[in-house]
C-alpha cells in the first residue's frame, strides 16, 4: 500500500499533467485529448483526496 504522501503527490502530478493535456487539446481542437485531459486531472484528485484520507486515519 501506498503511503499518504505518495498518494498526495502522485495526485498533483497527475492534475498537472490532464491540466496540460487539457489545454493542448483546447489549442489544437482535439477533443479527445481534452476529455483525456479532463479525465486524469479528475483522477489526480481523487487520488490526491485518497491520501489526505489516509493521512487523518493514520495509514
Amino acid at each position: 500500500m501506498k503511503s499518504s504522501r505518495r498518494d498526495e503527490a502522485e495526485g498533483k502530478w497527475h492534475k498537472v499533467k490532464g491540466k496540460a493535456k487539457e489545454i493542448a487539446g483546447k489549442v489544437t481542437m482535439n477533443r479527445d485529448l481534452e476529455n483525456k485531459g479532463k479525465d486524469e486531472k479528475r483522477a489526480g484528485k481523487t487520488q490526491e483526496k485518497v491520501g489526505q484520507v489516509k493521512k487523518l486515519v493514520g495509514k
